[in-house]
């Protein structure tokens, strides 16, 4: 690997001698070597994604695949696939962990080793790691590796998705390194572990068959490659990879002014108890280098909404590659300038036995906006408000009227929502969080998979943070289940906005969920959907977020906190509904500057109501947007009077 210091030349400016001495190649050779293994792993995505049988991996993308180098170069992640972002930090890592543990001398051509356990290589137990060695002449080369969310791994809650386990056994099953495969051979007993431990075997199987052959194939183009270009080229071209993103990493940090700046963010609840969580964290800049402190943040909690270190080491590196350094593929290099100081037994760093990791993304989601807080004052200009910060699942499960048991992961709750605004335009509306990279399901496909029925899928008006450059809006979700169900609910991040707002920008708005049986209101028998005005919610029931205790409605300023785990399971009857609104987006610049053209257009597209861009923006708008939108009139005079009112204010 090459040095750490800054008096060391910049790739571009290696002569040749120089460059083949440092990767034992010439610099036309790594680059192609380097651009072969992210085809390799490009090819190891699609296959895997296109052959998947579980939905969490057809429709979700929810996995990642890397290449890293052998045990002399540290196991370097040099490629990762453009996929599930949080993935490819953690296996940097997890692979190291896993093939240490198990022995990289006792690995053989065609060996899988697979590992699941949180505290070796980061995420949750159905997150699990396959590692395939691949060898040139006798010796160990690079590894290629999946890490692909199963559907299930046993544990007291269906599919495992639940913030309110109250230990780790409650998880299920937990895997060390093990071999899955033997010189190409299944290895019998190990399948009959996991198989016999899990529900939805069937499925299983054949997701863990799809992985194998994925993993061939990135084994035989690699095979292909060091029998072409020698073993030396190889390595030499997966560590140029990891220099660049090394390099471009250092640079973007001399680019940020030195000092000390400081974030925080919070959780609302454990799964356990209404307790709120914090985490604190002290960016120490200085040069080329970097260090992020999480000193101060809250202990582990009870239940399962902890994170473990290798999941709080990769959402900082994803948050200062969003915030200053997106020119270089993401890979090891990218932590070589960074020191992170994690003390044990924190929220994002939990210890077994005592707490369980689960819903990790939930726990150290909030170090992506601590840190776009923290380093907004740095950027300037450039500094990016942050997104709507929680997946806040929905999970549900139950019986047909024939008795097949059914199941749904991630498609009815407040999965996707909005971005925040930056100096290059407005947040977008509809994502996923920054740190997932996935997959919108389609509705027609979560349709066929439960019993459900998608009713609602909208923008909220006047919920983005303003700005010159607007945060993107909340999203609303009503979906309606046609049978009796077990659901498993998990906002948390509801009490605080978590759509920062940055260089004179506003916040975004929080979200909520309600639960609406059919008694409540009949979806199905009265042939219309639920309102959305102050009214519909008075006979709903308040599941989480913050609300008027009478009208239900959300109240930020005054409403009481709902804690969504008072039912650790929330049972409905047939045609029960669920509402679900996320967070809104954080806005860019100040709301009093975005030009009154653009404001009078999300009046006409429905992102905002009149009387939101007078309060808002300040910008006067008349005329009905319901039913002439194209008719709206912009006052230019009274909107530059009132907002020079509010300036001089």
């Amino acid at each position: 690997m090459s040095t750490t210091s800054t008096t060391v030349k910049a790739l571009r400016d290696l002569g040749e001698d120089e460059f083949k001495e440092r990767y034992n190649t010439d610099r036309l050779t790594a680059t192609v070597l380097a651009s072969r293994c992210r085809y390799a792993v490009g090819h190891m995505s699609t296959g895997l994604v296109t052959r998947a049988f579980s939905p969490i991996i057809r429709d979700w993308y929810d996995f990642a695949a890397t290449l890293s180098g052998p045990p002399e170069e540290d196991y370097a992640m040099a490629v990762a696939s453009q996929s599930v972002a949080v993935f490819t930090g953690l296996m940097a890592d997890g692979v190291r962990n896993a093939v240490e543990e198990f022995g990289p001398e006792d690995l053989k051509p065609g060996d899988v080793l697979m590992c699941n356990d949180p505290n070796r290589i980061g995420s949750h137990v159905n997150d699990t790691l396959f590692t395939m060695p691949i060898f040139h002449e006798g010796k160990l080369s690079c590894f290629a590796s999946i890490q692909a969310h199963q559907m299930d791994m046993g544990g007291t809650v269906p599919y495992g998705f639940s913030g309110t386990k109250a230990n780790i056994y409650e998880n299920g099953l937990v895997l060390p390194p093990i071999l899955l495969f033997r010189e190409g051979v299944p290895v019998k007993s190990t399948f009959s572990i996991f198989l016999d431990n899990v529900r939805a075997g069937g499925i299983i199987l054949s997701d863990l068959m799809t992985i194998h052959q994925s993993l061939l194939l990135a084994a035989r183009l690699m095979e292909e490659t060091l029998e072409r270009y020698g073993r030396d080229a190889l390595i030499g071209a997966l560590r140029f990879a990891v220099d660049g993103a090394a390099e471009t990493m250092q640079t973007a940090l001399q680019g940020v002014p030195d000092g000390i700046y400081h974030g925080e963010d919070t959780i609302d609840a454990d799964g356990v108890n209404p307790e709120e969580y914090t985490i604190k964290l002290r960016v120490n800049k200085r040069g080329g280098r970097c260090e992020v402190d999480l000193s101060g943040t809250s202990r582990q909690a009870l239940g399962s909404i902890n994170g473990g270190f290798l999941d709080a080491k990769t959402m900082i590196g994803l948050a200062l590659r969003l915030l200053i350094d997106r020119r270089s593929h993401y890979n090891t290099g990218s932590y070589r300038h960074l020191d992170i100081v994690i003390p044990p037994g924190t929220m994002v760093s939990a210890m077994p036995p005592d707490s369980a990791i689960f819903l990790y993304w939930e726990t150290t989601a909030p170090l992506i906006t601590a840190m776009f807080r923290a380093m907004q004052k740095a950027l300037g200009v450039e500094a990016v408000g942050a997104d709507f910060g929680s997946l806040c699942l929905h999970n549900a499960n139950g019986l047909t009227p024939d008795g097949t048991p059914w199941g749904s992961q991630a498609v009815a709750g407040g999965e996707h929502g909005p971005w925040g605004g930056s100096r290059h335009g407005d947040g977008d509306g509809y994502n996923v969080p920054f740190y997932a990279n996935s997959f919108d399901p389609p509705t027609e496909a979560a349709e066929t998979d439960a019993p459900m029925v998608m009713l609602r899928k909208e923008y909220v008006p006047d919920t983005a943070g303003p700005g010159a450059n607007r945060g993107g809006h909340a999203v609303r979700r009503d979906s309606l289940w046609r049978t009796a169900a077990d659901h498993y609910v998990m906002p948390l991040h509801m009490r605080h906005s978590s759509g920062v707002g940055v260089n004179g920008g506003g916040e975004g708005s929080v979200g909520g969920v309600w639960k609406i049986e059919k008694e409540q209101f009949d979806v199905a028998g009265k042939q219309k959907l639920l309102g959305v005005d102050e009214a519909a919610y008075r006979d709903a029931t308040p599941v989480g977020g913050l609300m008027d205790p009478e009208t239900h409605v959300l109240d930020p300023e005054n409403g009481e906190f709902f804690y969504f785990a008072r039912n650790p399971v929330w049972q409905t009857q047939p045609d029960a509904m669920w509402r679900y609104i996320t967070n809104g987006g954080g806005g860019w610049g100040d709301p009093l500057d975005r030009d009154p053209e653009r404001v009078k257009n999300d009046v006409r597209d429905g992102y905002s109501t009149i009387g939101g861009a007078l309060e808002q923006y300040g910008v006067v708008v008349s005329g009905d947007p319901d039913r002439d939108p194209e008719g709206l009139v912009l006052d230019l005079e009274a909107t530059e009077r009132t907002r020079q009112e509010r300036r001089t204010a």
